[in-house]
């Protein structure tokens, strides 16, 4: 798995291509850990070019979720693959997180 990650605006827009697996995870946790242990509070992950999630990756996640909301801040969503968004769904993330239809859509919204 690769990211991008930028600061648009008052947003971290991180930008997630490959595979998010137990190898992989804690990589993207990392990511997340460095923004939010600089300050940031409101990071959008764009997962529209993300092949595979596994329950690793979910973990990692709502451990994301949960540090943010901790913090006033949010995670969300933009852009995601048939798959993905089907184990957003069946796993009840999508009830969790907001999900747009892709990263420029969910910046708006901010």
């Amino acid at each position: 798995m690769e990211w991008v990650s930028e600061k648009v605006g008052q947003t971290v827009a991180i930008r997630v291509t490959g595979r998010m697996d137990a190898v992989t995870a804690p990589g993207f946790e990392q990511e997340c850990g460095r923004w939010i242990d600089q300050g940031e509070n409101d990071l959008m992950v764009d997962l529209s070019n993300l092949e595979y999630i596994s329950s690793a990756g979910l973990r990692v996640i709502l451990g994301t979720g949960k540090k943010l909301k901790n913090r006033g801040g949010s995670l969300a969503f933009g852009g995601m693959s048939p798959m993905v968004k089907e184990v957003f769904e069946i796993s009840g993330f999508s009830a969790i997180f907001p999900i747009y239809d892709n990263l420029e859509s969910a910046l708006a919204a901010r």
